[in-house]
């Protein structure tokens, strides 16, 4: 459910940033229907509210990484508290790692990777083999993207 605190102007910001955050303060303002000053003001607000995260640039993963999504869920032998951190920080070194979500359900992990071929998925799951407390392993491969969202819906 939408934040019932942001008005229609500030939905209107928060989408157009999230479909281009390069757009000119000016050409944002005009778009919104306000002048600069208050739009520039709106948009600290949302930045030091929380609703606006930061500006990046989107790298093009296929070009950079590799042209394949596998998700593979993971589970450890126990979730100790030390078994978890020692698994976070494993996985935040290795760079084909797009996201990881710690889960619920059947396994502890969820694990997006991002590779060349089938060689370098090998090399990914030697590697996360190799990690101690890895109990079970199973892959996915993404056959293609359906709908792949990089900020959620304001309007």
């Amino acid at each position: 459910m939408l934040d019932s605190s942001l008005d229609s102007y500030d939905r209107r910001i928060l989408a157009r940033l999230a479909k281009d955050g390069r757009i000119s303060w000016r050409d944002l303002a005009e778009e919104i229907g306000l002048t600069l000053t208050p739009t520039l003001r709106r948009v600290r607000r949302l930045e030091a509210d929380g609703y606006i995260e930061g500006f990046e640039a989107r790298l093009n993963e296929q070009r950079l990484v590799g042209g394949m999504s596998v998700f593979i869920s993971i589970s450890l032998d126990n979730q100790t508290s030390e078994k978890l951190e020692a698994f976070d920080e494993a996985i935040v070194g290795m760079p084909e790692v797009m996201e990881c979500f710690l889960m619920t359900g059947d396994a502890d992990y969820l694990v997006r990777v991002a590779v060349r071929d089938l060689e370098h998925y090998q090399r990914i799951i030697q590697a996360l083999t190799r990690l101690p407390g890895i109990n079970h392993i199973k892959s996915s491969f993404a056959v293609r993207p359906v709908i792949q969202r990089r900020s959620p819906s304001v309007l």
